[in-house]
């Protein structure tokens, strides 16, 4: 089992950068406080439980919160008054990876039924994969060399513990594992008949996979859905288009969350494509804004921008996190969902906005009854 984590290390260690990058901080020194006025309590009645097609309304009549950092200005809006507050020649950069469903039920060789959260695919057709509970509690008693039962007969074979020393605090709880997949057929053909979207305990039922999807995905490939492009509707991208908008697509494949844990990302493949990158520094170069739709795509971005901050192309694995010590080069603006007080996106956010800025703003959130997690609603920093 050791040799083959270190042949899975081999692969995926992202590589010294050939454009003068800086190399990927440890994750090991990655922040683990809670930036100051930012440690609340999010009201259960603000986490969305369900799609606001559940709730009457279309994918885009979700609200949408435009926060100024010059001068902390809150304006209230609809998503669909997006295109109000973007100007022509700015460049909004989207994710254009695809939800798989990723939650399988599995059965251990005692008989209890578990789920398998399908995380990230892996070189040598690995993955890591996570355990929970039937009611999607975590689970931390797996075994190297346990094999779970799938249906239609296939199996997921765990092997060893993925970076266990890197994460939560040092308690080396054995969340994720690299494990094999047996499957009797393809896998997107396979997750179609046997899987489901992965949904925690805030989402009291399933919902069918098409509302886990954002409407220019390419390919499948994320564990969990970049949310924060949820909202966008073929006719809203049609109005931003002919305001001068440009959008440009990257890939990052999304793992699994852990909303239990609060841990730092791991590692996650992106893909930016040379076109994007062109569009990007073009943008800062005349003065426009590039404007991030979810902290997906910061991360691919801020992976393959210099300290000059200029943008190149590329694809591999990032284990980037984006603190406010390192600050962020690629991007003015970003669309996002609201993040838990605990969550390594709020530093992300406080690296683009400032943590004043983003004490008002969250305020501004709770106080006006906006919607958190993957169906609530929006928030644009300008």
């Amino acid at each position: 089992m050791l040799d083959m984590h270190t042949e899975y290390t081999r692969h995926t260690a992202p590589p010294r950068d050939d454009h003068g990058l800086e190399a990927p901080p440890g994750l090991k020194d990655a922040r683990t406080e809670i930036p100051e006025g930012l440690d609340f309590e999010l009201p259960a009645d603000l986490g969305a439980g369900e799609p606001p097609e559940a709730r009457g309304l279309a994918r885009d009549e979700v609200r949408l919160m435009v926060s100024h950092r010059g001068d902390d200005r809150v304006v209230h809006a609809g998503f669909r008054d997006l295109p109000d507050f973007l100007e022509a020649g700015d460049v909004l950069v989207v994710n254009t990876s695809g939800t798989m469903n990723a939650a399988l039920p599995a059965t251990r060789a005692d008989g209890s039924r578990i789920t398998l959260h399908l995380s990230t695919h892996l070189p040598a057709d690995l993955w890591t994969v996570e355990l929970r509970t039937e009611n999607l509690e975590p689970l931390f008693d797996g075994e190297p060399g346990e094999t779970l039962g799938l249906p239609g007969g296939a199996r997921a074979s765990l092997h060893t513990p993925f970076q266990p020393e890197n994460r939560s605090g040092g308690r080396k709880k054995r969340r994720l594992w690299v494990s094999t997949l047996d499957l009797p057929f393809n896998l997107n053909e396979y997750l179609h008949w046997y899987g489901a979207p992965i949904r925690y305990r805030y989402v009291g039922e399933e919902w069918p996979s098409s509302y886990y999807q954002t409407v220019y995905a390419t390919e499948k490939g994320s564990a969990e859905m970049p949310s924060a492009g949820r909202a966008f509707t073929p006719g809203l991208i049609t109005r931003l288009v002919a305001r001068g908008v440009q959008v440009a697509p990257l890939i990052l494949h999304t793992g699994v969350a852990s909303l239990e844990e609060d841990e730092p990302p791991y590692e996650e493949f992106y893909r930016v494509p040379a076109a994007t990158a062109g569009l990007v520094n073009a943008a800062r170069d005349s003065g426009r804004r590039v404007v991030a739709v979810g902290t997906t795509v910061v991360r691919a971005l801020e992976t393959v921008t210099g300290a000059d901050g200029v943008t190149h192309s590329g694809e591999g694995w990032t284990d980037r996190i984006i603190t406010p010590e390192r600050g962020v080069r690629s991007v003015d603006a970003m669309l996002t969902g609201l993040h838990e007080p605990r969550s390594t996106h709020l530093w992300m956010l406080e690296a683009v906005a400032g943590r004043e800025h983003l004490k008002v703003a969250y305020g501004e959130a709770l106080k006006g009854g906006y919607l958190w997690h993957e169906f609530g609603d929006l928030h644009l920093i300008l």
